[in-house]
């Protein structure tokens, strides 16, 4: 259980500490990396990456290990809290700049192959107005480069819908329940004293 490979010199002190914590909590399981990714959601290969510091975990992934782990309360909540600290420290790859992008001009009837807008920038008779070329491309993840992608198994969207959802008053359904009851035995006796008097 304690074979991990040592964990990268240059590390923030909060990851460090982040992923140590991770690795006992894992090791607490008893489970190897397979057994934790199938009860979990998330792969044995995302498992390594998370607890070698490679990468950092989706909260829901931290959230998911504690649940495996039998951890509840206060000490989820530490981990939560670590997990946030770990993120905001945690090394960055370099995200290599985008390049400008000129806008492509889209004909309203569809592409039509040659030049598309006349002398003089204005777009061409029957064409729409211009399109950038990276639209419909995600932005840069969050003001850091990292976003947290929510993986969660079905399990746990099941308990998170049940949450959102208002609870219905329970006493009108019961008076309604209530009164239909009535009316099928009020009828029930109306038939039985039909058949029997009649």
């Amino acid at each position: 259980m304690g074979a991990w490979q040592p964990l990268p010199e240059e590390l923030p002190a909060e990851v460090r500490h982040f992923v140590e914590q991770l690795r006992l909590l894992k090791d607490r399981t008893g489970m190897s990396l397979v057994a934790l990714g199938t009860r979990t959601a998330y792969s044995k290969s995302s498992w390594q990456r998370y607890l070698n510091a490679s990468q950092p975990p989706p909260r829901q992934a931290v959230v998911a290990l504690c649940r495996v782990a039998g951890v509840a309360g206060e000490e989820t909540e530490r981990f939560g809290v670590r997990w946030e600290l770990a993120v905001r420290a945690w090394p960055r790859e370099p995200v290599p700049p985008v390049p400008p992008v000129s806008p492509v001009r889209v004909p309203a009837g569809g592409p039509v192959p040659g030049p598309v807008s006349v002398p003089g920038g204005e777009p061409a008779p029957g064409a729409e107005a211009s399109v950038p070329a990276g639209h419909g491309v995600p932005a840069a993840r969050g003001r850091d480069g990292y976003e947290e992608e929510p993986t969660l198994p079905w399990w746990d969207l099941l308990d998170e819908e049940s949450s959102r959802q208002p609870a219905e008053p329970r006493a009108p359904r019961l008076l309604l329940y209530a009164a239909l009851l009535l009316v099928v035995v009020l009828l029930l006796a109306a038939v039985v004293g039909a058949v029997t008097l009649g």
